[in-house]
């Protein structure tokens, strides 16, 4: 499976987050491969306009994929996500049974694929994903910064 055609649809989505002034991370799932892939699942950050601590681009993405797909089991999908998950999205990516995770950039402060914790790889839960790590990386990283650069700069008015 190419990698960076589905980060553009996951950075797509981030910046779609920054719009309403939310932390601009997004993900996307995508069942199959090859010709046939289609993505099944959008989501990007929305704790800030929806006022909910759980509203991670993740979590809304695996949502709406097992609705599409009609099952909470979403073997043969991929989900594309900008930043390395959490712990509590790392969770929900196992427990959804996702065959892989792919990211762009390291989360050294929350990461839970690999920078604090390695909860997709872990050989004691009943279900673990292939990891790819660092897919357009340093742009997925720059939206981040820039938008925090953003947040610290003082506005002139």
């Amino acid at each position: 499976m190419e990698h960076e055609p589905w980060m553009d649809e996951a950075l797509a989505e981030a910046r779609a987050a920054a719009v309403h002034d939310d932390v601009p991370i997004g993900a996307v799932v995508v069942r199959g491969s090859g010709a046939s892939a289609e993505v099944v699942g959008r989501g990007h950050n929305r704790r800030e306009v929806d006022g909910d601590p759980t509203a991670h681009a993740e979590i809304l993405a695996v949502r709406e994929a097992a609705r599409t797909v009609g099952s909470w089991r979403l073997d043969g999908c991929t989900i594309f996500v900008t930043l390395e998950p959490c712990v509590m999205c790392a969770g929900a990516l196992v427990l959804a049974r996702l065959d892989r995770v792919v990211f762009g950039a390291d989360d050294p402060k929350a990461g839970a694929v690999g920078a604090l914790y390695d909860v997709p790889r872990d050989p004691r839960l009943n279900h673990r994903l292939e990891v790819v790590r660092g897919v357009r990386g340093e742009e997925c990283g720059d939206l981040l910064r820039d938008f925090f650069r953003a947040k610290r700069t003082p506005r002139s008015t």
